[in-house]
């Protein structure tokens, strides 16, 4: 099964300083069809105005994983931890049994990005952040784990779920090519360009959900940036 969301048909708000498109229901938007795909439960696609951002904040018992696409975002949180992840890169926080933060976007420009929360497997626990630089040219023609539950295998950001985060870029005409199980969750969006998944094309910015499919083939049809979610 592969259906494509298209970006217009997305949970939409603009608050000014933030316009935020929501993949699943989210704050003021709800749809019962759309509660999340698996452990994944929430994928916002934002905009956030230079030298705006989200003010501290409590979360717990999720895993929160940005992904940067533009500019730059600055962390901090009550575990002492203050970070700036720009375009390409990604950070974690595992909110465990509870955990404030900031996220300011501390430039002089936007900053897009792709938050995805995902269920951990278990909850409580120390709450952790983390956040490391991924040269997309190691990502050119294949799918790079970003974070994942076992990053001393695949040099990724440790989340504490049974997921894996990952992206690849994509020149017009590649191909890149991801082994699934056909009981988990597959989520999919292109932060650009237009793409197909083993045939069924889909634009930039839309949403890609995946089940019972064994393999996953990810062809470019404009230069792309692929970020997929695999989960249980």
């Amino acid at each position: 099964m592969i259906e494509v969301r298209p970006f217009n048909t997305l949970g939409h708000a603009n608050h000014g300083w933030l316009d935020a498109h929501h993949h699943f229901s989210f704050a003021g938007y709800h749809d019962p069809s759309r509660m999340g795909w698996g452990s994944i439960r929430v994928w916002n696609d934002d905009t956030i105005g230079a030298r705006a951002g989200f003010p501290p904040h409590p979360h717990q018992n999720m895993e929160i994983v940005t992904f940067v696409r533009s500019g730059a975002i600055t962390h901090e949180d009550s575990m002492g931890n203050r970070g700036r992840t720009a375009a390409g890169d990604v950070q974690v926080m595992s909110a465990g049994s509870g955990v404030r933060h900031s996220e300011v976007n501390a430039e002089g420009e936007d900053c897009t990005l792709f938050q995805i929360w995902i269920l951990p497997d278990q909850a409580g626990g120390e709450p952790q952040w983390g956040q490391r630089e991924f040269p997309k040219e190691a990502r050119g023609g294949k799918f790079e784990i970003l974070a994942s539950d076992s990053p001393e295998a695949d040099g990724s950001l440790l989340i504490r779920s049974d997921a894996k985060v990952a992206a690849t870029t994509l020149k017009v005409g590649q191909t890149a090519t991801w082994q699934a199980d056909p009981q988990r969750h597959q989520y999919l969006v292109a932060a650009k360009g237009s793409i197909k998944v083993n045939g069924v094309t889909a634009q930039a910015r839309d949403g890609i959900a995946v089940k019972g499919e064994e393999q996953l083939e990810v062809e470019a049809l404009e230069d792309a940036e692929v970020v997929l979610v695999d989960a249980r």
